[in-house]
């Protein structure tokens, strides 16, 4: 009985830690956001899609609070079965982020501290790496340490926005974006250091889910910033008010 409980308790405390972690990246988003509106930067005045890509990727942000909160209750059976929304919800997100970034880049040209074809080649593909952790995340579910921290990478890489609001982003130019890419890998790190601390050695997920966002964010700089990918970003942004920034990262004048 006693060796019951003791196997129990290690599991306890890891749910717990997941769930911790959660909370925390769900601060980051909500804290970014919610800052940029208290001090003007953004506003309800803008078109439906924003509204509509607001509700489903904060739609998923509380569905993974909840998975998290369920698992660490105990609640597997409603963990289960709530899982499921997450077919529909991720490609759901893929599309709708997708489409959000060029009508924010072609409306407003998107944030002046990112060069334009980073901006509009990257995030696709990093909610492409998204949408990857999470159904593998889901085809490994019987699995319980890959599928929790597949779907915690897949989590940590949309805290990358939150970070985007509350860093001093003009002042890290031309460094911002890798910046806020290495911003939301702390929430990685930290699990990691944790996994060595408690285990005494690194789950293999990390290696997998962390090197995926890696290695997207490579191949989409060699993308970004080919011949190709700024072409394709002039494509883009013709015709548009977003056309008449500097493609590069930039301080706009009197900031």
């Amino acid at each position: 009985m006693a060796t019951v409980l003791n196997r129990r308790r290690p599991a306890a405390s890891e749910e717990k830690f997941f769930f911790t972690m959660a909370c925390a990246m769900a601060v980051v988003i909500v804290a970014g956001f919610s800052v940029n509106l208290a001090l003007g930067r953004s506003s309800f005045a803008v078109p439906l899609i924003y509204h509509i890509h607001a509700f489903v990727f904060f739609g998923w942000v509380a569905l993974y609070l909840a998975q998290s909160g369920l698992i660490a209750s105990r609640n597997r059976l409603l963990h289960r079965r709530l899982g499921w929304l997450s077919v529909l919800w991720v490609p759901a997100m893929v599309v709708l982020g997708t489409a959000m970034i060029v009508v924010s880049m072609r409306r407003t040209g998107g944030p002046f501290f990112f060069a334009q074809n980073e901006f509009l080649i990257s995030n696709p593909l990093l909610l492409l790496c998204f949408a990857g952790l999470v159904g593998t995340a889901l085809a490994q579910r019987r699995y319980t340490g890959w599928h929790r921290r597949m779907m915690f990478v897949a989590m940590a890489i949309l805290t990358g926005p939150g970070f985007g609001r509350l860093l001093p982003m003009p002042f890290l130019i031309p460094w911002a974006w890798w910046i806020s890419i290495a911003a939301s890998l702390i929430f990685p790190a930290i699990a990691i250091g944790r996994d060595i601390h408690r285990n005494g050695h690194i789950h293999p997920a990390w290696f997998w889910s962390v090197g995926a966002v890696l290695a997207t964010q490579g191949v989409a700089d060699l993308i970004a910033y080919s011949d190709a990918g700024v072409t394709f970003t002039r494509g883009v942004l013709e015709g548009s008010p977003g056309a008449d920034r500097p493609m590069e990262a930039f301080l706009p004048a009197g900031l």
